[in-house]
């Protein structure tokens, strides 16, 4: 067993985990946040993405030991803390960019990711960012209007190229 320290959500974590815990076997069964999902468990769908240090990762890819000192934003991480959803959330409501909702956490943090990135994307930079997540119910196309929507909805908010989730700061261990 190792000993890290990371941020989750902006909360500051320190756990134990053996060696060859993924970050996604961390995330759901050590801190209980299981709005990650695991699909394939290759790194084939892309349903287990989070973000790390503001970069989309496949969790089940990912060791638990390599988060050390890093900061994770789940999909839990991105609503406001008083459950006001973030713009993606909502825009992926309202556009109907769901069905069966498996891989919608997933899609979601890559599409943080694009627009923390480039908060003007076109369709096809959209289409492009997500290509490493399988979808199988909706088609894509409400998908894409809703990050779409939600690039909009965020430069009018003023909040156009900001970094979802967390702002804590990890303490070197000296």
């Amino acid at each position: 067993m190792q000993s890290i320290r990371l941020a989750v959500n902006g909360r500051a974590c320190d756990v134990m985990v053996p060696p060859e815990e993924s970050l996604l076997q961390l995330i759901r069964d050590q801190l209980g946040l299981t709005g990650t999902k695991e699909g394939c468990s290759t790194g084939y769908c892309g349903a287990c993405t989070v973000l790390v240090d503001g970069a989309p990762v496949n969790s089940c890819l990912f060791f638990a030991v390599d988060a050390d000192r890093r900061e994770i934003t789940t999909i839990e991480g991105l609503a406001a803390d008083d459950g006001t959803l973030h713009p993606l959330q909502s825009a992926f409501i309202g556009a109907g960019g769901l069905q069966c909702g498996f891989c919608t956490p997933g899609v979601i943090m890559s599409a943080a990711a694009l627009l923390a990135e480039h908060p003007s994307p076109t369709e096809s930079e959209v289409r492009s960012n997500l290509a490493g997540n399988i979808c199988r119910c909706t088609g894509y196309q409400s998908i894409v209007n809703a990050v779409l929507t939600a690039a909009e909805d965020l430069r009018a908010q003023g909040r156009a190229g900001e970094r979802p989730g967390s702002t804590a700061r990890l303490r070197s261990r000296a």
